[in-house]
């Protein structure tokens, strides 16, 4: 009687496991493209939101460049938040600092403004190659845009430190591909871009998003 319960308890254990896992990987729309995460305690829509695009993005990355605009419009279309992790790549030498600047932004000036840089410097990536290229870029961006360049715009370190939180985020996620864009709920996820295989199209943001929002219209509160 007592290896009977113990097997009981055992199978209702593994079944919760299951159940737990594909409850959390959801596919809204299409075949959903496999992963390789591990803490996925991350994958949450935005306070408030029950669903939301979260993207783990270097600004010096290409498929990055191109994905930009589309998550732009794509959450815009919708009405659902963006959330941006900073990954910034070792081999690329000034997206650090690249995020940096946008991060100094976004805490010390405007949000909204934060958002325009970092558009401007996917936009301009083949005209940045290197440290002094981003500081000219960002001295001449900030002034046609009615701001004072800082001589020093992160003295303590409390910028870099955010940006090394957000990469840190990735690696915890496992975050192997830039950019990787995920679709979640307060159920589960959809990957959109940033598969293993490599594996990549953000125009699929579009229904899934939508395909997302119709399945939380149709769970029970």
């Amino acid at each position: 009687m007592h290896r009977r319960k113990l097997y009981l308890i055992s199978t209702v254990i593994l079944f919760a496991t299951i159940f737990s896992c594909c409850e959390m990987r959801a596919q809204f729309s299409g075949p959903s493209a496999s992963d390789t995460f591990h803490d996925k305690s991350m994958l949450k829509p935005a306070v408030g939101s029950k669903v939301s695009v979260i993207v783990f993005e270097d600004l010096g990355c290409p498929a990055c460049a191109y994905a930009h605009p589309i998550e732009i419009e794509a959450t815009q279309k919708y009405h659902v938040p963006l959330v941006r992790y900073d990954f910034p790549i070792a081999g690329h030498i000034w997206t650090f600092d690249g995020a940096v600047c946008a991060r100094y932004l976004q805490d010390k000036v405007n949000p909204k403004l934060a958002d325009e840089y970092r558009t401007a410097v996917f936009a301009s990536q083949m005209s940045i190659a290197n440290k002094d290229d981003l500081q000219h870029f960002t001295q001449r961006w900030m002034q046609q845009h009615g701001q004072q360049m800082p001589f020093v715009m992160d003295p303590n370190g409390e910028l870099a430190a955010k940006v090394r939180a957000d990469y840190n985020l990735g690696i915890r996620l496992n975050v192997q591909h830039t950019p990787t864009v995920v679709v979640v709920t307060r159920g589960g996820y959809q990957v959109v871009c940033g598969a293993p295989d490599g594996s990549s199209d953000p125009k699929r943001l579009f229904p899934v998003i939508e395909a997302a929002i119709s399945q939380t219209k149709a769970e029970r509160p």
